[in-house]
């Protein structure tokens, strides 16, 4: 009876999930599929074979993946840090840590257009210093993507990690080191496999972020064109809705590809869960 009365209550949420998501996505999927009254997948034949959306392709995958793997390289001594400090001291600095999220993201992304832009305060202090004898071109680059999408999603793969890292004992570390490893030795072997499953959830909300993320790339690219300001191009301005959706449907299988990928990868670096 307690079971039936708890399975009850996730009608409600189910439902919502099933209207407002399930069905809409599997119709966008269908759509894809079905074009001027017949089952085809010319869209996919078509955006495969283009070299223009190929290389958009290529330069969302690129941006996402570095965006990810730096926001990991980052992200994982700070979280670090915050894990070992004192619950004052901890709530303190994860305070800080999630302050930009606050922020809009079109006001951090147009934060970045001042700094970088070739007239801004990065190169102006390089050209003060003599360090650089040209404006760098840094604005309207992949580079610039890049920055701005790290800027937005670090705090979140701080926050995993640490949740993470606040439940390793700090006993495994001079247990390692009473056997004979050094310190170094023993925060690679003890501290990064037990960290993985955060560095994972944290890598898949960075990778899936930035994947999917539109006004950082439209105000720090440019002209540079991302999977999701290409579908915006379609969707909106060329009214194209079946490449639109075509896009979309790639964008989600790539979403679960790079899921499978990181799991997988999860289990080879710590095969005990």
């Amino acid at each position: 009876m307690k079971k039936s009365y708890l399975a009850i209550l996730l009608v409600p949420g189910l439902l919502f999930l099933a209207a407002f998501m399930v069905i809409p996505i599997l119709l966008t999927v269908g759509s894809t599929f079905y074009h001027e009254g017949r089952l085809t997948a010319d869209g996919y034949l078509h955006f495969f074979q283009d070299p223009y959306f190929l290389k958009i392709l290529w330069t969302t995958l690129r941006v996402s993946l570095v965006t990810t793997v730096l926001c990991m390289v980052l992200g994982f001594p700070v979280a670090y840090y915050i894990s070992r400090r004192s619950p004052r001291q901890k709530g303190l600095l994860l305070a800080l840590a999630i302050f930009p999220l606050l922020t809009s993201s079109v006001v951090r992304s147009f934060s970045w257009t001042i700094i970088l832009g070739k007239k801004g305060l990065l190169n102006n202090t390089l050209l003060a210093t003599g360090l650089i004898q040209e404006p760098l071109n840094i604005l309207y680059t992949p580079t610039a993507m890049m920055i701005g999408l790290i800027h937005l999603f670090l705090p979140l793969i701080i926050i995993t990690l640490v949740g993470v890292m606040e439940n390793i004992d700090p006993d495994l570390l001079k247990a390692a080191e009473s056997l004979g490893a050094s310190r170094f030795s023993a925060f690679c072997k003890v501290i990064i496999p037990l960290s993985v499953p955060g560095l994972i959830i944290g890598g898949i909300l960075v990778f899936v972020g930035s994947l999917t993320a539109y006004t950082t790339p439209t105000l720090l690219g440019g002209k540079q064109r991302v999977i999701s300001t290409f579908l915006y191009q379609n969707a909106i301005t060329l009214n194209d809705w079946y490449l639109a959706s075509v896009v979309a449907t790639i964008m989600m299988a790539i979403t679960f590809v790079i899921i499978a990928l990181m799991n997988k990868l999860a289990n080879k670096l710590n095969p005990k869960g």
